[in-house]
């Protein structure tokens, strides 16, 4: 019998040979971004959330690989080269992308993000990132002179809300009332973020872990 815990380790192997986060590989399969975000595989009642099969079918046709490859994924074995669709040549993966911008104005707004962090919807303006990374990245243009003297009006910033966020990392934080700054993380507790300001002129924050909406690291800037 398929455990819960087999099928999810199944989308994410799936995820991850394609170069993509959970996000990223629902987007590329025409579903909602957050259908397989960690957050939605356990209800908020402790019931089991399982994928429908309906976007079980949609993830292999959108990534081409086959039934048998899946059930390799469910079972945690690697799939050989040549079984499904081959893995991504890492030349391509290697080239410069488009990626979502949008500005921090608009990064303070409701509706522009999934639970993960990563702007949904459409008519976003795009920057070419050159180094390769996953689906889940995106880009901030600062405005403004609140971020210096590290990031300056007019740079761009990129952030991954799939990376793994460590003290001393400069981040982005939103707070669930719309605020969005980049500041460095200085601590993080079971109940708290202490948030170091860039700007030496702004005191450091504190903010409750209930009242924050997500935190991403910042993974390059375009000064």
């Amino acid at each position: 019998m398929l455990s819960h815990q087999q099928i999810w380790q199944a989308i994410d192997g799936l995820a991850k040979r394609h170069g993509l986060s959970a996000s990223g590989l629902a987007r590329r399969a025409g579903l909602d971004p957050t259908t397989f975000n960690r957050s939605k595989r356990i209800a908020v009642d402790g019931r089991l959330r399982w994928p429908s099969t309906e976007s079980v079918a949609k993830v292999l046709d959108a990534t081409g690989a086959s039934i048998h490859e899946f059930l390799a994924l469910v079972g945690g074995e690697t799939p050989a080269a040549g079984v499904g669709q081959a893995p991504p040549d890492p030349a391509q993966l290697a080239r410069p992308r488009g990626i979502p911008l949008i500005g921090m104005a608009q990064a303070g707004q409701g509706g522009y993000y999934d639970d993960s962090g990563y702007p949904v919807g459409s008519g976003f303006d795009e920057v070419i990132f050159p180094r390769p990374g996953d689906g889940s990245l995106y880009g901030l243009k600062v405005t403004g002179d609140s971020m210096l003297p590290v990031y300056r009006d007019g740079d761009v910033i990129v952030v991954d809300p799939a990376a793994t966020v460590h003290k001393g990392d400069r981040v982005v934080a939103r707070t669930h009332d719309g605020e969005v700054m980049a500041k460095e993380l200085a601590a993080r507790t079971a109940r708290l973020v202490r948030l170091r300001s860039l700007n030496p002129e702004h005191a450091e924050r504190e903010i409750a872990l209930k009242d924050l909406d997500w935190i991403a690291r910042i993974v390059w800037a375009s000064q």
